[in-house]
């Protein structure tokens, strides 16, 4: 009976702490940007802690400073860069990240603090209508990028009320003076007054729709040619590529790379020798050191994988320079 009192409070303890790790994620910042604290728990590892929070298991040792091949251990506090690849601050769905207020400030502030996040989306995520927050509110000012999280979405605020405001106005106020109008002196006043409103209103549904998005080999394509400036191309290998899967480059053209000895945030030119086509990747992390990268010497997101217009899942051939 004792062993199976112990026993349910040892599982009991485990799930607290568990409970504990999935609470509220609230932002920090440090001289390397935003980051989130994680308090390690007993059987996890660079692994686990990586697919958690979508970061590569060598680039959270190397924000650490850490060794990989020592393991983690209970209790270490480890920092997890918040990047490109696992937070948004722009969408409106998934794990909420947030910020707390250590006294009463402005939202401008506030965005100033986290990334230039836009006023607009601090107050639709939080429900605000005033420019500024109190002490001690936790505010949401992103979304952590995982499938290993609880998700939400949240919806943005319809416009309805203040276009019926609008409308009314013009519908009911024409009715009431016309109506003694009509019956007093004459009917024809009803027709060359309707004619105008319906003309109005089908010219700015056609100028609402007229809108096309334009794609191109990459948002580093910039750093690459300052980056160029600074330190000139020493590298340029044919070499063979995998494909790793990322949300990020579909919408923002921002793709990302994954390649030994080079640091990370280098801006790499990425060439299809097949079609001569293009795009600049940020170094994220390294390759060595995982099984499933046997055989590779680099690894590009899918999203610019698709830019480049490779078909193949496994393995294939590109150029690389830096």
């Amino acid at each position: 009976m004792k062993q199976f009192f112990f026993s349910f409070l040892a599982l009991t303890l485990f799930s607290i702490s568990v409970i504990a790790q999935r609470a509220d994620l609230v932002v920090k910042n440090g001289d390397k940007g935003l980051y989130l604290e994680h308090k390690v728990a007993a059987k996890e590892s660079f692994f686990s802690v990586g697919r958690l929070y979508n970061v590569h298991p060598k680039h959270i040792a190397s924000y650490n400073k850490l060794d990989m091949v020592k393991g983690l251990l209970i209790d270490q506090k480890l920092r997890i860069p918040l990047t490109d690849t696992n937070f948004t601050q722009k969408a409106n769905s998934g794990t909420p990240v947030y910020y707390k207020t250590g006294s009463n400030i402005s939202l401008e502030d506030i965005s100033k603090e986290n990334n230039n996040v836009t006023v607009a989306n601090l107050k639709g995520w939080n429900n605000l209508s005033a420019d500024n927050a109190k002490k001690d509110t936790k505010l949401i000012i992103g979304f952590l990028l995982s499938k290993e999280m609880p998700s939400i979405t949240i919806k943005p605020k319809t416009s309805e009320p203040v276009a019926r405001k609008e409308e009314k106005p013009v519908v009911t106020e024409p009715k009431v003076e016309e109506k003694p109008a009509e019956k007093t002196e004459a009917k024809p006043i009803e027709k060359p007054e309707e004619k105008p409103v319906v003309k109005v209103e089908e010219k700015r549904v056609v100028k609402t729709e007229e809108k096309t998005v334009t794609g191109g080999q990459g948002f580093f394509k910039s750093h690459f040619d300052q980056q160029v400036k600074k330190s000139p191309v020493t590298k340029d290998e044919t070499v063979t590529a995998g494909i790793f899967k990322t949300t990020s480059g579909w919408q923002d053209e921002k793709y990302y790379i994954l390649i030994d000895a080079v640091s990370p945030g280098t801006i790499v030119r990425i060439v299809n020798p097949a079609n001569s086509k293009a795009v600049y990747a940020k170094v994220l992390g390294e390759m060595s050191g995982i099984r499933q990268n046997e055989g590779y010497n680099i690894r590009i997101s899918n999203a610019a994988a698709n830019v480049l217009q490779i078909t193949e899942q496994d393995k294939f051939i590109v150029k690389v320079n830096y």
